[in-house]
């Protein structure tokens, strides 16, 4: 079975940063794809960033220019720099992993974002 995990969330003040990592392990193929999403109380779910298996990059307008997804170590991995983090940021982030075989979704992760 495949297990996405995600770390690195926490609390951190305004204008600060927090790097989440995601692992996808426990699929015979690599993933085609991991992305970023987050979900704040009260509002739908939305993509925050996405690379591909070739390494291109997709980012929310939101972003504007503060995060930056890359390719983990190891395989199957993902990173999310997020730096100038604001409170507008304070949301579960979930990392989805996709491939042939299927899409993944991990549990999330809290990142909270307040003085």
């Amino acid at each position: 079975q495949v297990q996405v995990v995600e770390s690195g969330g926490g609390l951190v003040q305004p204008g600060g940063s927090l790097r989440l990592s995601c692992a996808a392990s426990g699929s015979i193929f690599s993933m085609n794809g991991m992305n970023w999403y987050r979900q704040a109380p009260g509002k739908e779910r939305e993509l925050v960033a996405a690379i591909s298996s070739v390494g291109s990059t997709r980012y929310a307008d939101f972003v504007k220019g503060r995060f930056t997804i890359s390719r983990g170590n190891a395989k199957n991995t993902v990173d999310l720099q997020m730096n100038s983090l604001k409170p507008e940021d304070t949301a579960v982030y979930y990392c989805k992993a996709y491939n042939l075989g299927g899409t993944y979704w991990g549990q999330g992760t809290q990142v909270t974002v307040s003085s």
